[in-house]
């Protein structure tokens, strides 16, 4: 089996939680190592792997693809110097800071016939994957509404001075808007318009924490919310058809487990527990249907493997390029719909 040699940009959180333990679960990946500007954590968990003093230097190793999971201000200049060295690039969300920079990898990327592809790891959590299998099946006929939330109850500012500061990748906008812009896209398709209504809630807060988002369809809408003042949740994801409604909250597991310490797996991996499974209410063949539906396995597994065979098989990514652009012309469209109050064709 081909190996693809693998380097992280940073081995915090993203690097440890969300990509370490499925590279070093699927064997087509060999984690050759990572960046570390102060803390040298990387040998606690891969005594093989590498530290890297400097970007340069990881970028003159024997690495094929490069993860770059740092702060989204700097997305940009770091993709953009991975495929500079002929490497292939995973970005986290969000893509970039701006639609030019997200078109400007993209064109390079092809230019120089290199993968680039955007870390959406929600596409492939077990709530989502039911949702969209829901739709996709057709239970609730033609679908007329659907609402995305992303709650939580965190009034007290990050620790994280990236995430605080004002600068171009800062805010819940660009933080935990691309997850549900991009499911959203990815079961709805591109919409014709955008309102929205972002602003800020926590006191001393310098970067938006709330927003409110509307997607205009020719036959449907499609709301998205998040906020850091949710004490009790409403269903994450609720979607309403003229045959019927679906109502699931948010229940994968995969991060919490991640978080600590868990090894991900094939097969007893990202199994939510039967109390968090989603309510279906439809009509079907004449036949009144009120039910909890099982939820499907989440495995963000499945990402890494769609980007093992992209590159070994050149075949699209598992979140490409494009939609990568795609997410954020929605992003900036909402920046512009909230500064101007008013509704932005697409």
């Amino acid at each position: 089996m081909q190996q693809i040699k693998t380097a992280l940009l940073s081995y915090g959180m993203s690097g440890k939680v969300f990509h370490a333990p499925f590279l070093e679960l699927h064997p087509g990946f060999e984690l050759t190592g990572s960046w570390e500007r102060s803390k040298k954590l990387l040998h606690n968990d891969f005594p093989k792997a590498k530290s890297y003093k400097s970007f340069e230097a990881l970028l003159e190793d024997d690495v094929d693809l490069v993860v770059v999971n740092t702060p989204v201000a700097t997305h940009f200049e770091y993709a953009k110097k991975v495929l500079l060295a002929g490497k292939h690039a995973l970005v986290e969300k969000a893509f970039t800071a701006t639609v030019e920079e997200a078109d400007e990898l993209t064109a390079l990327a092809e230019e120089k016939n290199l993968k680039l592809a955007v870390f959406q790891n929600r596409r492939w959590d077990s709530d989502f994957k039911t949702v969209k299998d829901v739709v996709d099946n057709g239970l609730l006929g033609e679908i007329l509404e659907a609402e995305f939330h992303f709650d939580r109850y965190n009034p007290s500012l990050s620790i994280k001075g990236h995430k605080e500061t004002a600068n171009a990748g800062a805010g819940i906008l660009k933080d935990l808007g691309p997850h549900l812009i991009d499911q959203a896209l990815y079961l709805f398709g591109f919409p014709e318009a955008v309102f929205a209504d972002i602003w800020i809630t926590r006191d001393n807060s310098l970067v938006d924490d709330y927003m409110d988002i509307l997607l205009y369809y020719s036959r449907f809408r499609v709301r998205w919310r998040a906020g850091f003042f949710v004490r009790e949740a409403v269903p994450s994801f609720i979607v309403h058809g003229k045959n019927g409604s679906f109502l699931k909250s948010r229940g994968d597991i995969q991060e919490d487990a991640l978080k600590i310490g868990k090894k991900p797996s094939l097969k007893n991996w990202g199994i939510e527990s039967r109390s968090r499974e989603g309510l279906l209410h439809t009509e079907s063949g004449g036949k009144i249907i009120h039910e909890n539906i099982p939820t499907l396995q989440g495995n963000y597994y499945d990402f890494f493997d769609g980007l093992y065979n992209s590159i070994t098989e050149d075949k699209p990514e598992p979140v490409t390029a494009q939609e990568g652009v795609n997410t954020m012309r929605i992003i900036e469209a909402s920046i512009k719909s909230n500064q101007q109050q008013k509704v932005i064709h697409l």
